[in-house]
């Protein structure tokens, strides 16, 4: 994570800061490089990065077999390269209305699509 003294401040940080206190989860998406994770990580308590080589390989294991176990963590929780597991989709939106909270998530994602066959909800409300 970056030191947060060396961030430079971004018209997205507000809009961000607003959405995530009204809702459960917040969904960013982007192409890669353009600063989703660096504006996110400002904003969140704690962070999971899916794509980190170290832990990646654990990371898949987890999400398929106890995906709760990855969205444990300091609200709001930052879920970096989400859609590498498609399945956090659900466990995020089952743990938000399970919680009844809001700033619960920060879910980043690049432009690459999610394999929408393993996610069941689609993420909008009813």
């Amino acid at each position: 994570m970056m030191d947060r003294s060396e961030y430079l401040p971004r018209v997205y940080d507000n809009v961000l800061k607003r959405r995530v206190a009204f809702k459960g989860a917040v969904l960013v998406e982007g192409a890669k490089w353009c600063g989703k994770t660096t504006t996110c990580e400002q904003l969140a308590h704690s962070v999971l990065y899916m794509a980190d080589p170290a832990a990646q390989a654990e990371n898949l294991v987890l999400a398929d077999a106890q995906p709760g176990f990855l969205l444990e963590g300091e609200n709001p929780r930052l879920i970096d390269e989400w859609q590498i597991s498609p399945q956090l989709w659900d466990a995020v939106r089952f743990e938000v209305d399970r919680r009844r909270d809001f700033g619960q998530f920060i879910l980043i994602g690049s432009s690459v699509p999610a394999d929408s066959s393993r996610m069941f909800h689609t993420g909008t409300a009813a």
